[in-house]
């Protein structure tokens, strides 16, 4: 034979296939495709079934997004972005204020925000924030006030219960109101002592208020944000001659091409255009923007209604809120600063020195000082009482006017208040524990978390309120009044001197 077989199997490869012992690997595969796959089949169908059930159950947007709670109570709402300082705040409460009446609306009042946490911009060079970015930036900064516990609601401050009492307006607190409208608990974002809850909590109530800023548009019969503002439009009402016409003020040509400009600002009649028969009367919700408003060139920046010759209720309406007090905590310690304190005649100097422009006029600011306090001289007797509010620290007095009339203690008695005194402190604790906003505002049926929000969401710091007891102090100035130009607080203290706010006592008489 010539072929030699080798049993050694050596060298050669066999004519026959060899069988290999399966690896590990192998042995796994076929194991992980087949739980892959009912992983996915499994994932598949919940998605499918979801998807199904979404569908079947939720026919609109206004169910998705817009809480049961709100929808149930029957009310229509008015929500607005207010900004700046607070004497703006509390022209736009006033304005928000004639507007929930027009369009008999509750009105859901704000917190006092800090000064100037949210700015509008400059409504006359048309570059301010859209209605939809001020509410955003408002809604947040009140969430942060809950948070820190710094929240003081403008019906703490301000005394709107004879709009409320006559059925002029009806309010809600803001924190009852959010409640309702985003279907979660605010006193829990007040208090939750679990860290990891309450930053939970705050980030859905931050969504939905993204909701409600109008980002993602209007929902029927939950929300209609309005989103004309100072730049485009000018709400008037019952001036049947005017709606749909063109303003006065309108962007010149100049600015027109610098900004490349295209607002067109036109005349519109409010109850026309967000009323019964409109596409926002339908809506639980309608919500401004900023609703500041102040005379310019001829007009007004945003709302032009000084009267309702055919509706009784808004003129009346109309005449009440053209001056608001303050609460009576406030109005008392400003009295008994007077009676206890000054105890004789005085003269109010409110001089704004740090803030805006106002840091540029010294010379004009004390210039009108003291032009009235030498003729205060000429005609009564030494010392004078002068009581002085002013943003500039008494340490800084030395060097200026101020530092002179403190230092003549022969011809001046000079008067101030401070944060720490007695006083400031008491009738921040009064505000604190009084919570009127909560008393006086209407709370729908079916919300029942009052008295959780009173005990867990007052503020824990004590409020600021220093400013408010000065205004007083002012309004009670029977040797006059002395204020910054261009100041709105002293705007507002020339209005409680016109509605003697302070009824004349014997320390204030002259």
């Amino acid at each position: 034979m010539n072929s030699i077989i080798n049993l050694s199997g050596r060298g050669q490869r066999s004519p026959w296939p060899s069988r290999r012992k399966p690896s590990t690997r192998s042995l796994l595969l076929f194991p992980s495709l087949i739980l892959t796959l009912v992983v996915f089949l499994c994932y598949y169908y919940s998605v499918s079934r979801y998807a199904l059930t979404a569908r079947n159950s939720t026919p609109s947007a206004a169910t998705l997004r817009c809480s049961h709670s709100i929808l149930s109570t029957g009310e229509r709402f008015l929500w607005y972005a207010p900004h700046s300082g607070f004497s703006n705040q509390l022209s736009e409460l006033s304005n928000a204020a004639l507007i929930a009446g027009i369009l008999n609306r509750t009105l859901v009042v704000p917190p006092v925000l800090d000064h100037h946490a949210v700015a509008l911009g400059s409504c006359p060079k048309f570059r301010v924030l859209s209605s939809t970015e001020i509410r955003a930036a408002v809604w947040d900064h009140a969430l942060e006030l809950m948070r820190s516990g710094r929240y003081v609601s403008m019906a703490d401050i301000m005394d709107i219960s004879s709009l409320v009492s006559s059925s002029l307006i009806r309010t809600v607190d803001f924190r009852a109101f959010a409640s309702l409208f985003c279907g979660l608990s605010m006193e829990d974002a007040c208090s939750s002592s679990n860290s990891m809850t309450q930053a939970a909590l705050l980030n859905s109530l931050k969504q939905c208020g993204s909701f409600l800023s109008g980002a993602d548009g209007n929902v029927n019969k939950c929300l209609y944000a309005v989103e004309e503002d100072c730049r485009n439009t000018v709400w008037i009402y019952q001036k049947e001659d005017e709606d749909g016409k063109l303003d006065v003020f309108q962007p010149d040509e100049q600015l027109r091409k610098k900004k490349k400009i295209s607002y067109i600002r036109t005349r519109r009649d409010v109850y026309k255009t967000l009323g019964p028969g409109t596409e926002a009367e339908s809506a639980a919700v309608i919500a401004f923007g900023s609703l500041f408003t102040s005379p310019y060139k001829g007009s007004q920046l945003l709302i032009d209604i000084t009267g309702a010759p055919v509706d009784r209720s808004i003129q009346s309406l109309i005449e009440k809120i053209e001056f608001l007090p303050f609460v009576p905590e406030i109005v008392r310690a400003g009295k008994e600063y007077v009676e206890k304190t000054i105890k004789a005649p005085f003269l109010c100097a409110q001089l704004r020195l740090l803030d805006g422009q106002f840091k540029n006029h010294w010379k004009s600011t004390f210039i009108g000082l003291k032009e009235k306090i030498e003729s205060l001289r000429q005609k009564g007797s030494l010392p004078i009482h002068v009581f002085v509010m002013t943003d500039l620290p008494q340490s800084n007095w030395t060097g200026n006017y101020l530092g002179e009339l403190v230092q003549d203690i022969r011809s001046y008695k000079v008067h101030f208040l401070k944060a720490e005194d007695d006083l400031t402190v008491k009738t921040s604790r009064e505000i604190s524990v009084a919570g009127h906003s909560l008393e006086s505002g209407r709370v729908p049926y079916v919300f029942d978390g009052v008295d959780k929000l009173r005990k867990n969401c007052s503020p824990k710091d004590l409020p600021d309120v220093l400013l408010y007891i000065e205004e007083v102090v002012c309004s009670c100035a029977s040797l006059g009044f002395v204020g910054t130009a261009g100041s709105t607080i002293a705007e507002r203290i020339e209005g409680m001197r016109k509605y003697d706010s302070c009824p004349h006592s014997s320390s204030t008489s002259s």
